[in-house]
């Protein structure tokens, strides 16, 4: 209904905000097109995994302090925080870059290619911008530089947020994510909207895609253990399986979305995608481990789901004589784009782009943590094409991937539409 609602109200030409400092805008990023680009190639040069930004952090803390603003650093290890203050009084809205690399060796000619070589997990890897993190950093302080020019006709706050670790650092007992740090040490405390951008390789440059209401999913880890009694291969009925055990709850987790979840309303996915279990082969083990991801929609459907999985695991071992442990870990809720703010803002999305490249997506299953964020305040996250004109996105190089390649001339259009998304709300809340 809300979509339908916002499709017949963009269709007529309603629009909400409608900045007089577009034009503006439009001059100066296009002024600063070929230093965004330079300052992208820098960060592709020079990847860091997450709360290691370092360098990274360093750029963009002085960039920010040479526009003037008020600059905080070490937040959530290795983020950094701009403030610009408006000639005049508003709200506050924050825009939102993610800065870490992914441990993935990169795999092109690209004359600033990546030969960075670090540790994770006790192994030595490549490191890679291998799902545009450095594109959005770049992008988000050319926002900074055009806004900063124009501050006396601002009316209210613009916090620049660039954060660390949205892939996630992994240390022995402990799993963190950048944005959910630096909520817990304050970020959002007087942010009245967020927007972020993420940059796609298989979206044609030139188009933004958005989506209201829940827009990526929720992800959780599932680990299931179950117990049985080890026995000779030849005499199978002195033992209690926990292999034959473990694949009656692969098959029985299968139901949870074909008849407890209500598929109008929001897809679901819940996949094993590890078994390990037994060592010969002529013994039935004792215990078998499995491990597999959780895609929600909503807090209520994530509840049911976590209910379902551990009622049939549980019940499937006890009725084999078995025992089951499941423990889920909850990683990001998911990414919910706020009705009202998205009906508000999608008029700004039409004047960046044009309205035929604006294209409205289905849900996607993968993750975000922006949606920590979202969770503080009404949030939007849009996608920012990446792939050449005319390319085909099926056999486009996907994100986290060492082929993965981003076409630089999109770089224009998201510095514009996240100036034109920052404007337009502070001079709807006027």
């Amino acid at each position: 209904m809300k979509k339908t609602l916002i499709l017949l109200l963009l269709s007529t030409g309603f629009s909400f905000g409608q900045s007089k400092l577009k034009p503006e805008i439009d001059k100066k990023a296009s002024s600063i097109e070929a230093k965004v680009i330079d300052w992208r190639r820098d960060f592709h040069q020079y990847p860091e995994l997450g709360n290691q930004e370092v360098r990274t952090a360093k750029i963009v803390a002085d960039h920010l302090r040479s526009l003037g603003m008020e600059v905080e650093e070490g937040i959530a290890v290795t983020g950094v925080v701009g403030i610009l203050r408006g000639g005049k009084a508003g709200p506050t809205v924050a825009l939102r870059a993610d800065m870490d690399a992914l441990p993935v060796p990169e795999r092109n000619d690209l004359p600033f290619r990546s030969q960075v070589v670090a540790e994770y997990n006790g192994q030595k890897t490549g490191v890679m911008h291998a799902c545009g993190h450095d594109t959005h950093v770049a992008i988000l302080m050319g926002v900074a530089e055009v806004l900063s020019d124009m501050k006396s006709e601002i009316s209210g706050t613009v916090k620049f947020i660039f954060q660390p670790a949205e892939e996630g650092i992994t240390e022995p007992g402990v799993t963190s994510w950048g944005a959910k740090q630096m909520v817990e040490e304050g970020v959002m405390k007087d942010v009245d909207a967020i927007f972020g951008l993420h940059i796609n390789s298989q979206t044609e440059v030139g188009s933004i895609k958005y989506r209201s209401g829940p827009a990526m999913a929720a992800v959780d880890n599932l680990n299931i253990e179950v117990n049985g009694r080890q026995a000779h291969g030849a005499s199978p009925w002195s033992s209690v399986d926990p292999i034959v055990t473990a694949s009656q709850i692969v098959m029985g987790l299968q139901t949870i979305l074909s008849r407890n979840v209500n598929i109008t309303q929001h897809p679901a996915i819940v996949t094993i995608g590890a078994i390990h279990g037994g060592i010969r082969h002529n013994i039935i083990p004792e215990k078998v481990d499995m491990i597999g991801t959780i895609r929600t929609y909503s807090d209520e459907q994530q509840e049911l789901i976590h209910k379902r999985i551990k009622e049939i695991s549980v019940g499937i071992a006890q009725s084999a004589g078995a025992s089951a442990k499941v423990s889920i870990d909850e990683l990001y809720p998911a990414t919910v784009n706020d009705a009202d703010l998205t009906l508000k803002m999608v008029s700004s999305l039409y004047d960046a782009a044009g309205k035929e490249n604006v294209i409205y997506h289905e849900p996607i299953t993968g993750a975000e943590d922006f949606s920590f964020f979202q969770k503080e305040a009404p949030g939007l996250f849009i996608f920012l094409g990446g792939m050449p004109k005319g390319g085909n996105p099926v056999t486009a190089p996907s994100h986290h991937t060492p082929d993965f390649m981003i076409d630089e001339s999109g770089f224009l259009l998201g510095v514009k539409v996240m100036s034109y998304l920052a404007v337009d709300y502070l001079d709807l809340k006027k």
